[in-house]
This record gives C-alpha cells, sequence and structure tokens, in this order.
C-alpha cells in the first residue's frame, strides 16, 4: 500500500510539473523603468541631498534665532525650492544663494504651505520681507531693493519673532558652498 501511495505521489508530482504542449513555462517580462524626470518642478522629480547651513536672525530686541536650512545655490535647486513640501518646521528653513546681488523676487509655484521669505543683501542686512506669500500663487514678489539671499521660513514666523528690514543675519556654514 506504501509504494501505491509513493507512486501516486510521484506521478502527481510529474504531471504538475509538465506544461502544455511540453513547452517550458513562460518567463515574466522585465519591468518597464521608469522614465527619468528632468522637470526640476515636477511633483516626483529626484532631487539631490542640498548642503545644510545655519541662519541666525537677529531680532528688533537683539533675541537669536537660529534657523537650520537647506541650501539652494544652483539654478535647479533655487527652482525647485520648498515645492510639493507639506510641512515646515520653526527653527527650519531654506536659504537661496545667488552668484551676485541683484533684484530679487519669487513665486510660490507648487508650494503647498504659506511661507514669509526674508530677502537680505551682500552686507547680511535684511532688506525686505515678505510675510505669508499664499501656496500655489504665481505672482512675483520682493522687496523692491537688490537682495544676494532669500531666507524662506514658515508663514508667519517673522513677525511672530519680530524681524524688521535693516536687522542683521549671520550665515554658518555657507563657506564652501558652491554657488552657481
Amino acid at each position: 500500500m506504501r509504494s501505491l501511495a509513493a507512486a501516486l505521489l510521484l506521478a502527481l508530482v510529474l504531471s504538475a510539473c509538465r506544461s502544455e504542449g511540453g513547452a517550458p513555462p513562460p518567463v515574466a517580462p522585465p519591468p518597464t523603468p521608469r522614465p527619468v524626470v528632468t522637470d526640476v518642478t515636477a511633483h516626483d522629480y529626484e532631487m539631490p541631498a542640498l548642503p545644510k547651513a545655519r541662519v541666525i536672525l537677529t531680532d528688533a530686541f537683539g533675541g537669536k534665532h537660529p534657523v537650520d536650512s537647506e541650501v539652494a545655490a544652483t539654478p535647479n535647486a533655487r527652482t525647485r525650492g520648498l515645492m510639493w513640501r507639506t510641512a515646515l518646521a520653526e527653527g527650519t528653513g531654506m536659504l537661496f544663494i545667488f552668484p551676485q546681488q541683484y533684484g530679487l523676487t519669487f513665486w510660490m509655484k507648487n508650494t503647498l504651505i504659506p511661507l514669509d521669505m526674508i530677502f537680505f543683501d551682500e552686507s547680511l542686512a535684511i532688506v525686505g520681507i515678505v510675510e505669508r506669500a499664499e501656496p500655489k500663487s504665481l505672482e512675483s514678489r520682493g522687496p523692491g531693493r537688490p537682495a544676494k539671499y532669500v531666507l524662506e521660513v514658515p508663514g508667519g514666523w517673522s513677525e511672530k519673532i519680530g524681524l524688521k528690514a535693516g536687522l542683521k543675519v549671520e550665515l554658518q556654514g555657507v563657506a564652501d558652498v558652491l554657488v552657481r
């Protein structure tokens, strides 16, 4: 009886291994690779990691407020900015550095959260602040004065800590950043 059961089991295994017509089973084709996204404003663009820096803001009463920042110092990084972010914690932001000082304006394309934009010049003095910039807006905003740097922080934070034009800014960790 045992040999009959073993024979039946072997027959079952062999029949399961056979495919129709004696052909080998089909092999699934490899998955199609995803196309590389080159539009830096696209949601699925993979932005490389950015350098980090610390910006120290001095308020109207002499208080110091550090902002741990990603540094956008290349055209692609500056174009992408904080697009598609759903949150930005207090004490964090993005520092935009330009090769030279000139009349800068910013928009909020694909930016999902309100931001304050703090513009400062090459002497590290604040030349203007755009507060609570409206998300997703294509309206250009700027201080109307030349600037070399822009720090984006959560909307309303500049007013909360008492920033105004003329106050000084300190930069830490940007000396080795290549600005293009």
